[in-house]
């Protein structure tokens, strides 16, 4: 059946195995509230060591763990492919200079996150 569904122009039903789902991890307590930012940090580590892709938005108090002595944590996430974002409003709440960040962390505005939750097939965790 399935290749008559081919034959007659109908798409193969999507299954999980075809793409990898796509993961916006939102931190938004940052390391110094205490242990589970570095625990979700390395949730993000295993998504991504896994073959999923991962985003990681750090958002209000999240952006710490981009700076001294939070930013030992991004490590191992950059590591293994997670693509991290700092909110660009945060940071400049926070008065941060975007080149305090590491080079690998994107200062993004809140039309790119928008433009990420939006596509089909991304699931959001919020921390």
């Amino acid at each position: 059946m399935g290749a008559q569904n081919r034959a007659a122009g109908v798409a193969a039903v999507p299954t999980e195995q075809q793409e990898p789902a796509w993961h916006l991890l939102i931190e938004s307590q940052g390391p110094f509230a205490g242990p589970a930012c570095a625990s979700f940090l390395r949730d993000a580590a295993t998504l991504a060591a896994s073959g999923e892709a991962v985003t990681l938005l750090l958002l209000q108090d999240g952006v710490g763990a981009a700076v001294e002595p939070g930013a030992p944590t991004l490590a191992d996430p950059l590591a293994r492919g997670v693509r991290v974002w700092a909110d660009d409003f945060s940071v400049a709440q926070r008065g941060i200079h975007p080149d305090d960040l590491p080079a690998a962390v994107r200062v993004v505005s809140m039309s790119d996150v928008a433009e990420l939750v939006l596509l089909p097939g991304v699931r959001v965790v919020w921390h």
